[in-house]
This record gives C-alpha cells, sequence and structure tokens, in this order.
C-alpha cells in the first residue's frame, strides 16, 4: 500500500462503492455485496445471546454492554446546585454499543 491522499468531503455510499470497485476491480454490486454480508457478520456477532463483539480486523473492535436496571431515588443530592435535593427516575435494563478504534486506525489519524 503506497501513500494514501486525504479526502477534503465525506463519501456517500455510492462514492465509496465506486472508489472500492475501481481500486479493486470488481464491479460495484459485488463492494456491495460484501459490505452487505459484512453487516451481516456483525449483526450476527453483537445480536442478544450472542458473543457479544465484532472485530474488523487493524481498524475497530464492536462490543455489547450490558447496562444494569438503575432503582428510583428520592432526595438524592443535585450535581448541579448544591444543597439542594433531586428524584432519580428509574431506568430500565439496556444494552449499549460501542465502537473502538484499533492500533491501526488511530495510526493512520497521525
Amino acid at each position: 500500500m503506497g501513500k494514501t491522499t486525504a479526502v477534503r468531503a465525506a463519501m456517500t455510499k455510492t462514492q465509496l462503492y465506486a472508489e472500492i470497485a475501481e481500486n479493486t476491480g470488481l464491479a460495484k454490486k459485488d463492494v456491495a455485496a460484501v459490505f452487505d454480508e459484512l453487516a451481516v457478520a456483525v449483526e450476527r456477532h453483537v445480536k442478544k445471546g450472542a458473543v457479544g463483539q465484532f472485530t474488523l480486523p487493524g481498524l475497530l473492535k464492536i462490543k455489547t454492554v450490558k447496562k444494569p436496571a438503575r432503582k428510583a431515588q428520592k432526595g438524592v443530592p443535585n450535581p448541579f446546585r448544591p444543597g439542594e435535593t433531586m428524584d432519580v427516575a428509574a431506568k430500565p435494563a439496556s444494552v449499549q454499543v460501542k465502537a473502538l478504534a484499533l492500533k491501526k486506525l488511530k495510526d493512520m489519524a497521525k
């Protein structure tokens, strides 16, 4: 891989598919199929009951984080107005999806 040039404006999905197709010699239809299968692979890794993480080698790691339910609380000190108290509403358990940049991606930004 040689030196790459910086892109001055964000590419649309169509522009991205066209550039990848041109650089690899694949048809745009084939590139779109690869991205569709990548999305399916990510979904299979992060859906409920699955392993909960997916790594795109060298670029990023996608993982799920389970947040437990939180009970309602009354009379909690207000962090924004010292001396006052407030009520905190209950929150149900939830699952968050986080994407973490890996070393190769971090080095690209330098």
